[in-house]
C-alpha cells in the first residue's frame, strides 16, 4: 500500500504565501506523476498543478504565475509553493501520485486534504 500525506494548509491572508508539502511512503517502485487538486465547497475538484518524474509540469490558468510546483525524488515529496494568494484559493487541496508499486502495479493514490482559507 501506498500512503500520502499533505502538510501546510493554514490560514492565510490575501497576498500571503503558503507551501503545502506531501509525502509519498510504503510500498513504492516509482513515482510517476504527482500533482495537487482542489475542492472548494459546492465545487468539484480541480487540477491544480502536477509534475512528472522527468520535471515536466503543468498549471491551471488561474495558478499560473503565482504556483510553483516541486519534487525531491529522493524524499518522495511534491511541494506546492504559493504566492500571492486570493481569497478564490480557499479550498481543501488534496496530493495525488501515480505510482507503480513494488508489485508492479500502476495505481492512483489520494492524500485526506489540507485545508487552505485565504482571508481578504
Amino acid at each position: 500500500q501506498v500512503q500520502l500525506v499533505e502538510s501546510g494548509g493554514d490560514l492565510a491572508q490575501a497576498g500571503g504565501s503558503l507551501r503545502l508539502s506531501c509525502a509519498a511512503s510504503g510500498s513504492i517502485a516509482v513515482i510517476n506523476k504527482m500533482g495537487w487538486y482542489r475542492q472548494a465547497p459546492g465545487n468539484q475538484r480541480e487540477l491544480v498543478a502536477s509534475i512528472t518524474n522527468g520535471g515536466p509540469t503543468n498549471y491551471a490558468d488561474s495558478v499560473k504565475g503565482r504556483f510553483t510546483i516541486s519534487r525531491d525524488n529522493a524524499k518522495n515529496t511534491v511541494y506546492l509553493q504559493m504566492d500571492s494568494l486570493k481569497p478564490e484559493d480557499t479550498a481543501v487541496y488534496y496530493c495525488n501520485a501515480e505510482v507503480r508499486t513494488t508489485s508492479w502495479v500502476t495505481k492512483g493514490y489520494w492524500g485526506k486534504g489540507t485545508q487552505v482559507t485565504v482571508s481578504s
